[in-house]
């Protein structure tokens, strides 16, 4: 496929192939026999929040849990053990740790700076390849399987790669041949597959970039450029209050303060829910 020349005949073609390899590949990472979907994760001990550090990679063997307290909120942290190349096929553990991660409200990956980039290329890779998507949002493409009536396909705006015909042709790999698709935007092949194989997660994802007491003053005026990192230094301690002002934010969380009747707000103790789902009933 890389090797493929890029053009508009070649793209259904392409398109299809895609699909077929991200059904091959749900079925190869899947169980067979049903149950706990996939991949298996760590039991959660929940005593001990000491996690070993050594300077050496791959200290950590397995999840320890530990919470942060800031802003009147409990926010649980639990360290994983590294990834490899090919853990999304199950080497070192591989499927374990991103099992985990899939559940998730919020990802610190953390590289150390001076790898950083060779690194965090092959720990995004594999988390793609077990459809985890790090700061994205999902594509807004309608997806319905119905009983009867075809295919119905409607684009509420132009589409570079997915016509009627690509769209029947894709979901035929699925074996489905019923459903109501709609296009809000140019969508490509791969947002189409990410919502018919329906279970891809879109989790934030920060790049906690350490050992800064390494670099020069003007390397770290680079770093702190670029998107969803924090650079610190774990072993002095420093810029601990910045990483987590950046999870608080990545959090999108906040605090509801209760009222009882005739009384005072009790300032010590809020309540914290999600942006998004802060309404009487949520609370």
């Amino acid at each position: 496929m890389a090797r493929t020349q890029k053009n508009k005949a070649m793209a259904h073609h392409l398109g299809l192939l895609k699909a077929w390899l991200a059904k091959v590949h749900r079925e190869y990472i899947t169980p067979k026999g049903g149950g706990g979907g996939p991949g298996e994760g760590f039991d959660v001990a929940k005593t001990g929040v000491y996690s070993e550090v050594a300077a050496y990679e791959f200290t950590t063997q397995t999840t320890v849990p530990g919470v942060i307290r800031y802003k009147g909120a409990k926010i649980q942290l639990l360290d994983l053990p590294g990834i490899i190349e090919g853990a999304k096929d199950g080497k070192g553990r591989g499927r374990q740790v991103i099992a985990v991660a899939h559940t998730c409200d919020l990802i610190l990956i953390v590289l150390d700076v001076l790898k950083a980039l060779g690194h965090k290329k092959i720990i995004e890779n594999e988390l793609e390849g077990f459809g985890i998507h790090l700061n994205s949002k999902p594509p807004n493409i309608g997806f319905k399987k119905k009983d009867k009536g075809g295919i119905n396909l409607t684009a509420t705006c132009p589409q570079s790669e997915l016509g009627p015909e690509t769209v029947k042709n894709f979901l035929a790999e699925y074996k489905t041949h019923n459903a109501d698709v709609t296009l809000h935007d140019d969508a490509t092949a791969d947002d189409f597959i990410d919502v018919v194989e329906g279970n891809r997660v879109y989790i934030p994802c920060i790049y906690v970039l350490n050992k800064i007491d390494q670099t020069s003053i003007e390397e770290l005026d680079i770093i702190y450029k670029v998107p969803h990192c924090v650079p610190i230094s774990a072993h002095h301690c420093w810029n601990f209050d910045d990483l987590l002002e950046k999870i608080w934010d990545y959090l999108n969380l906040e605090r509801i303060y209760t009222k009882p009747k005739g009384q005072l707000p009790d300032y010590t103790s809020p309540m914290v829910l999600p942006y998004s789902r802060n309404t009487v009933e949520d609370f």
